[in-house]
């Protein structure tokens, strides 16, 4: 029983060793996603921090501050989604299980 039970301490260490592996080189990729056919996009990188936003020049011809503020909303929340994909699909692959939740909520 013992040894059963160090092969699976064994199988843990190693996937969490993986899980730490795939966090680093995963917070160095980004993601971008668009807002208003491109009048916005933003860039999300594997730690959920945004990375940059650009605006068209288009929007600022419009003056709609509205607007603008819901595209930067819409842009940012697609980029953070994008991001989570891929952090689910990583860890997929690490662990074998398709739409895996995140940890602590990511």
């Amino acid at each position: 029983m013992s040894k059963n039970l160090g092969q699976l301490l064994s199988q843990a260490k190693k996937i969490q060793e993986k899980l730490q592996k795939m966090q680093e080189e995963i917070g160095n990729r980004t993601v971008e996603a668009q807002s208003g056919g491109g009048m916005v996009s933003c860039v999300v990188n594997g730690k959920q921090e945004v990375v940059s936003i650009k605006i068209s020049d288009e929007i600022w011809e419009e003056k709609d501050k509205e607007l603008l503020e819901d595209l930067i909303i819409a842009a940012i929340n697609e980029g953070l989604n994008k991001s989570k994909e891929m952090l689910q699909e990583e860890m997929a692959k690490i662990t074998g299980i398709a739409g895996m939740q995140l940890p602590f909520g990511l």
